[in-house]
């Protein structure tokens, strides 16, 4: 619009002369009183020096001559915020959306206005429609403010709860927003949740939470190489948390390597000691390496901790059966199967008693296991001092020399069972 009041209009509002710029469009306006676009000018001038009303009246007049303005809507939309009138400016921001779907802007008005009508949810989905909006712009800070009212909304975050189940321990985030996302993902919507994880991570490459919750739900999916990258990631920003080195663990586990899960589970356990999930994480990443006494004391730790862990009784029973001993595999079996049984958790429940069926049948696979299980058992009989159980083996070899290894091991726990009187 080439009007010279209009022009006037414009550089008066620049310097906020407000007054000055309403009586320059009011003056283009008698020139041109059709103009939607100066009644909109006029509209941010009367806004912005506290006039609302008059503001609303102009945005309405040049809706009038103009239905399909956006700028007039979404103006209108704002006004009609600070009036406190809510539908009229959901009205009018739903119009601005309609009339063009990528107006970042809108989506945000939109949000202020649902979290004002309480309709958490709704607002949820707006800010985050306005922050995906946003990201396409490249306008990375507005981004930011659209997570930051996200992560408001959220309800307070949960104190963990000990889940039990065989497979793995449960998810934890950081804070309230990824608490929504890791839920998302234990319902199944793992690829929606690494969607929103990964335009989280676009609007801001240093957020070492996103990292981690990313970790978390790729280890969810069976992608534990790039679960452990991003765990990594989150370290390396500083994010030094006792969840960040469980999972990951978990994740080294799941990969055979079973020291490197080792070391994680202590360093976890060195920030949360009284972590009975990650004694568990431990004992199993002791039992696949072999080490059932190991693993048995971290379980027998978990359960001083929480004494109706199912998951921790049900794991070492499963290492009392690696070292033959029956009777205590029985009674751990029996009692995680109480605790399935009282939380009717039937799945868990029945697969305690298969196990318990089969626990008779049990032998070594291999003529390896079967030395390690012998070595195991020694090694408890002389409280963990390899040392005496060698010099009493030497003995053995010299009193009868020629017999295999696994011999001499089974001839040495005879005697001091005997001896003992077991």
């Amino acid at each position: 619009m080439n009007n010279e009041f209009y022009q006037r209009g414009l550089e008066k509002a620049k310097q906020k002369d407000y007054a000055g710029a309403i009586e320059e469009f009011s003056h283009a306006l008698q020139l041109i009183p059709y103009s939607a676009q100066a009644y909109i000018q006029r509209g941010l001038a009367y806004y912005d020096s506290g006039a609302i009303h008059q503001a609303v009246s102009d945005y309405t007049q040049a809706l009038n001559y103009y239905p399909d303005s956006v700028e007039a809507s979404y103006c209108r939309a704002l006004a009609r915020v600070a009036l406190k009138n809510l539908p009229g400016a959901l009205e009018d921001v739903d119009r601005a959306i309609r009339l063009n779907p990528y107006h970042a802007a809108a989506y945000n008005l939109r949000g202020i206005v649902r979290r004002k009508q309480g309709d958490i949810q709704d607002a949820i989905a707006s800010f985050k429609k306005a922050a995906e909006l946003y990201l396409a712009q490249q306008d990375k800070e507005n981004c930011r403010l659209c997570l930051s009212k996200i992560k408001q909304l959220q309800p307070p975050e949960k104190p963990e709860v000990p889940q039990q189940t065989f497979t793995s321990a449960p998810i934890v985030s950081t804070n309230a927003y990824f608490t929504q996302l890791l839920e998302k993902a234990e319902k199944g919507d793992t690829r929606e949740a690494i969607a929103d994880l990964n335009w989280v991570l676009q609007a801001d490459p240093q957020d070492a939470q996103a990292y981690c919750c990313r970790g978390v739900v790729r280890c969810k999916m069976g992608n534990y190489q790039e679960a452990i990258a991003d765990f990594n990631q989150a370290l390396l920003l500083n994010f030094k948390d006792a969840v960040v080195y469980r999972n990951r663990g978990k994740a080294r586990c799941l990969l055979g390597d079973n020291q490197g899960a080792i070391a994680d589970f202590n360093q976890a356990l060195q920030i949360q000691p009284e972590d009975a999930l990650v004694y568990v994480a431990r004992g199993n990443a002791y039992r696949a390496a072999g080490d059932y006494l190991g693993a048995i004391a971290d379980y027998t730790q978990a359960l001083q901790i929480n004494a109706d862990d199912a998951q921790a009784y049900y794991n070492r029973g499963i290492a009392y059966t690696f070292l033959e001993e029956m009777q205590n595999a029985i009674a751990d079996y029996q009692r995680a199967a109480s605790i399935y049984c009282e939380k009717e958790d039937w799945e868990n429940y029945h697969q305690v008693l298969n196990s318990l069926q089969k626990i008779q049948k049990h032998s070594p696979e291999s003529k390896q296991q079967k030395y390690n299980l012998l070595h195991q058992r020694l090694l408890r009989l002389v409280g963990g001092y390899w040392e005496i159980a060698q010099r009493l083996i030497e003995q053995q070899q010299d009193y009868h020399p020629g017999m295999s290894q696994e011999w001499y091991l089974q001839k040495v726990i005879d005697d001091l069972e005997r001896d003992r009187g077991r």
